[in-house]
């Protein structure tokens, strides 16, 4: 009898291990979702489902660590599931948004979402994205994230073609970038404001990515503050 309920522990516990992986390979349908709300031109509900994939991938590693799901199913990189889930989100959906919007010169749009593609791909290929005190090392292709603020500001083409560009060199020069829950410096601070432009980008979507100046000014705000926060790095170790 014991042996039994060992055996149905354990396979309960191998469930509840693949089902993390499920929920993380759930990235890649939310991805999928947004792009075809992307080819409709829906951008706030492309943003939003981003948002939600967004959600997953910061939650799903800790979710992994407490079940022990490496351990437990050594068959499945869910390092490799990972980066072929935020290459999907990060990267491949935000470079169509780019090419399919007007925000860019229509000459420029499609070779900017192929630079966006390939400068993505190699920085997700980088071993050595992080740091030894775990800061991110150049832009780190957060292109979901560049592409909402291209959506909310609205800059002319020629300046929003000149952001993309300036990010995809950024990509491969050595700035440390602050990631906000891995840096143990000011994390409180860096979760506080983390959840602060979750509610002001969620105020974005919901007024169809016109919030405002106030919304939109404490949306930069706060992207100032985690650029600042890499080059502050930087500067403490000169």
């Amino acid at each position: 009898m014991p042996d039994r309920e060992t055996g149905t522990r354990c396979r309960l516990a191998t469930l509840a291990a693949f089902s993390v992986h499920v929920f993380t390979a759930c990235g890649a349908a939310l991805a999928l979702l947004a792009l075809l709300a992307a080819v409709k031109a829906d951008w706030s509900l492309m943003f939003a489902l981003l948002g939600v994939a967004l959600l997953v991938d910061g939650v799903d590693g800790m979710i992994a660590r407490r079940l022990r799901v490496a351990e437990r199913l050594p068959r499945w990189s869910g390092d490799t599931l990972d980066l072929v889930v935020d290459f999907t989100t990060y990267v491949f959906v935000p470079a169509y948004a780019v090419a399919a919007s007007d925000l860019l010169p229509p000459f420029a749009a499609v070779p900017a979402a192929v630079v966006i593609a390939v400068t993505g791909a190699l920085y997700f290929a980088d071993r050595r994205m992080k740091t030894v005190d775990n800061y991110l090392r150049g832009f780190p292709a957060v292109w979901n994230t560049a592409a909402f603020y291209l959506f909310l500001l609205r800059p002319s083409p020629w300046i929003g073609a000149m952001a993309v560009l300036v990010l995809a060199v950024a990509t491969f020069v050595p700035i440390p970038f602050l990631h906000p829950f891995r840096v143990r410096r000011l994390i409180v601070l860096n979760a506080v404001l983390v959840a602060l432009w979750a509610g002001l980008a969620a105020m974005a979507l919901i007024r169809d990515m016109a919030p405002g100046p106030w919304i939109t000014g404490g949306l930069c705000a706060i992207a100032l503050y985690f650029l600042g926060a890499g080059l502050l790095r930087r500067a403490d170790e000169a």
